[in-house]
């Protein structure tokens, strides 16, 4: 029955991922939205609620103390094994606009922020209200200054807003049973709970941005498959941080300060660096799934 559970629930994320990306696109475009910052903004912050899904719920069961930790373990997932598996499945990845200007200065300041939030091994509510008004200040930032004005905009049908929305309903429920199934057949084969928990669930929250991105790859949608790994580390700094924090205390771990957060950091300079060229090659797309794997290992 569990398998049954996997294969159906792996092709609703599959299928809801093509839906939101297409409506997505569409709606944007009419909205003279630029493909990138439709990945930036709509694509990620849908494929981002398992993990602020996750973390909400952690809050709620007294396990707070994984809400950081799922925050630092997504985004080195998403740029090491969403973006590296996005530009092997895309043959390499192409950008025709540079995101160093307002993007990528902002991504890093995110990583640093969260570094100093959480040194103390607490966070804050005054903190959290400094990561919303953060988040908000990307929106706006990124939004604004990308809008055309122009008269030749595409008419978008009604239809794709459902679409729109049934895509993102069918991405987090096609997400939170596939992560399901997985942890269980884990179980079922004897693997250990902490392993689990550091591999399965990790790279599950993950799994909208690994399907979208690999999705939109493949149709030559780069940049919304860039996009999405970079809005959706800031929505998980910002975002999956601060509204948790709203229902509950959450507990930093002091182990989570001596690698994990300091790789995330210099994973997030080493993706400027990658995309400064506005070129990824397939072997980088190798190299950071390489990477990927050397985090698992050291983390385990």
């Amino acid at each position: 029955m569990i398998y049954i559970i996997f294969i159906v629930s792996l092709a609703v994320l599959l299928i809801g991922s093509d839906w939101l990306i297409e409506s997505a696109e569409k709606i944007g475009l009419s909205f003279g939205i630029s493909p990138f910052i439709i990945g930036v903004t709509i694509v990620a912050f849908g494929t981002s609620l398992p993990e602020l899904a996750t973390s909400i719920a952690a809050v709620f069961s007294g396990t707070s103390e994984i809400v950081a930790g799922n925050v630092v373990g997504s985004n080195i997932a998403n740029i090491l094994l969403v973006l590296g598996l996005t530009t092997i499945v895309g043959n390499g990845i192409k950008l025709d606009f540079n995101i160093m200007e307002v993007d990528i200065p902002l991504l890093i300041i995110s990583a640093i922020l969260f570094y100093f939030a959480v040194a103390d091994l607490q966070f804050t509510f005054i903190e959290a209200i400094l990561f919303m008004i953060a988040l908000i200040f990307f929106l706006y930032s990124t939004v604004a200054g990308n809008i055309d004005d122009g008269n030749d905009r595409p008419k978008v049908d009604p239809k794709k807003y459902v679409l729109l929305i049934l895509g993102g309903l069918m991405v987090y429920f096609g997400a939170t049973y596939t992560i399901y199934a997985l942890e269980k057949i884990a179980e079922n084969l004897g693997i250990a709970p902490s392993i689990i928990a550091l591999t399965v669930v990790a790279v599950g929250t993950s799994l909208p941005e690994v399907i979208v991105s690999m999705a939109a790859a493949r149709k030559g949608k780069h940049a919304i498959a860039v996009g999405n790994v970079l809005g959706s580390n800031i929505f998980n700094t910002y975002g999956v941080m601060a509204v948790p924090s709203f229902f509950g205390e959450l507990k930093i771990t002091e182990g989570i300060m001596d690698f994990a957060v300091p790789f995330m950091i210099v994973m997030t300079i080493l993706f400027a660096f990658i995309v400064m060229t506005n070129k990824i090659g397939k072997w980088v797309g190798v190299m950071l799934v390489v990477l990927y794997v050397f985090y698992i290992s050291q983390v385990i």
